[in-house]
């Protein structure tokens, strides 16, 4: 056990902090548009970027602000978990400062992801949240060393005593300004049930602390050294999925669960159009809605149908076939895949519709995840997850591994591209063996820099009308096809 003392009793202000993040089943409400106005007749856009060294990482649209920082990959090229979370617990008594600690680490960390866990309201029975992904995770309540199979899963255990002369003028404070109760009530019920509980069954629980924190948030010079063994351990459990994916599955011969579209003269065409530099932004839209149609419709013949016999207006039976599932949903990789939602609405009555935003992190290159949108009870459900182009098949991973995280069926996922390197169907096929592939073409390369050869160019560039930086990927900030 390790007491850290500090001779500063000075508490700074927060003034911005990254916010801790859940992921839990997905979010109610639309998500609101995040992509430029395709339009006709304009001359192509300049990109803006909400990422900036000087300001928080957020994005502001009319309706809300959303941190844009994003969650790296929680897994390997296996498709398997891999990267646990760094998990703290934090114990002490009732007002000894720990939400305040809590948040102090989390402002020092700056780190995107990280879950606070609070058991403030334990005599309430919350509801159950799945949490996933992240990097830290700080469980902070006055029993939280109480439970031995919690205890197990701790990576360190931090113990915040503070005087208990201060705990009760914070709880007569708080209970009193913030809880309409009276002076009497509140030391009354500090004497009789705060204080014994506190010494029978909280401060014992001292001695199974790794740091004990004097004064809580006012001492720096802890919080500092917790905030330095956690980077060391984050740092111990990086992924680098991507690298991973490109020397995986040399020289192997695609798998039966890929389904490409027959190479007709029409297919083709579009496709000669769509790949040639030259054709305009207008025709290029077209033979890609063009595509995606027929992408679409060979993509829901894969959903499992049964006999079904009906009678036509002849008076005569006809034996049909009719869907045999409980509901079809499709969730869009933003930005491409959502140009393919019209055509799945187009063939889908009343279809529910799911987003994921996953973008390239410029400096590690890694896909991360940093919003995602999903119908509510869609573990049972036939899911189209739509891409336009698929590279390296990082961000496909991703997403699948998020609708896995979502309880949704391995064998009930269609995964649907325009166009795919042969790596990202290696990589699917064999962290997701169950996974239908789908795509109207496969190309043979991937270049050093992710680039799919012949490939397509940058597709959200060209159907929104913006421009590539000229270090463009097919993988780049703006327009993650892995």
């Amino acid at each position: 056990m390790i007491y850290v003392f500090s001779q500063s009793y000075m508490i700074d202000t927060v003034a911005h902090s990254p916010a801790p993040s859940k992921l839990s089943g997905g979010g109610e409400g639309s998500l609101d548009r995040l992509l430029p106005v395709v339009t006709t007749g304009l001359s192509p856009r300049k990109r803006t970027t909400s990422q900036c060294k000087s300001e928080p990482p957020l994005l502001r649209t009319s309706k809300r602000t959303i941190y844009t920082a994003g969650r790296p990959p929680w897994y390997n090229e296996h498709g398997a978990q891999s990267k646990e979370a760094f998990v703290i617990g934090l114990c002490g008594g009732s007002a000894s400062g720990k939400t305040t600690v809590a948040r102090k680490i989390i402002e020092a960390l700056d780190v995107p992801w990280v879950v606070l866990l609070s058991m403030d309201s334990f005599y309430k029975c919350p509801p159950q949240k799945t949490v996933y992904g992240a990097s830290v995770i700080i469980f902070e309540g006055i029993m939280a060393f109480a439970d031995k199979k919690l205890l197990q899963l701790l990576d360190m255990k931090i113990f915040v005593d503070t005087d208990s002369d201060i705990r009760l003028v914070r709880r007569l404070r708080r209970d009193i300004t913030d809880r309409g109760r009276d002076i009497e009530g509140v030391i009354k019920q500090y004497n009789k049930f705060v204080k014994p509980a506190f010494e029978q069954y909280i401060e014992p629980t001292m001695r199974l602390a790794d740091i004990v924190v004097p004064r809580g948030g006012g001492n720096m010079v802890a919080i500092d050294l917790i905030v330095q063994h956690v980077h060391s351990q984050l740092e111990e459990r990086e992924l680098n999925v991507r690298a991973a994916l490109a020397s995986a599955h040399q020289a192997q011969p695609l798998p039966q669960t890929l389904s490409v579209l027959d190479s007709t003269p029409q297919v083709k065409g579009m496709h000669t159009i769509i790949r040639n530099k030259e054709t305009s932004r207008d025709e290029f839209i077209f033979y890609s809605k063009r595509l995606m149609r027929l992408l679409i419709e060979r993509a829901l013949s894969f959903l499992p149908s049964q006999v079904h016999l009906v009678q036509t207006p002849q008076g005569e039976d006809y034996e049909g076939r009719t869907f045999d599932g409980r509901r079809i949903t499709g969730v869009s990789i933003l930005r491409a895949g959502e140009t393919m939602e019209p055509a799945l609405r187009a063939v889908c009555k009343d279809v529910r519709i799911g987003k994921i935003l996953i973008q390239t992190n410029q400096d590690t290159g890694e896909p991360e995840l940093h919003y995602l949108r999903l119908p509510k009870e869609i573990s049972e459900d036939h899911v189209v997850l739509m891409d336009c182009t698929v590279s390296t098949g990082a961000a496909a991973m991703m997403a699948v591994r998020v609708l896995l995280d979502h309880d949704v069926q391995e064998n009930k996922i269609l995964l649907v591209s325009l166009l795919m390197a042969e790596m990202g169907v290696h990589s699917v096929a064999y962290a997701f063996p169950q996974v239908k592939i789908i795509t109207t073409a496969v190309d043979k390369k991937v270049n050093d820099l992710f680039h799919i050869i012949p490939g397509i160019g940058n597709f959200g560039d060209r159907y929104f009308g913006t421009d590539a930086p000229p270090d463009w990927s097919d993988e780049e900030m703006d327009e993650p096809s892995y």
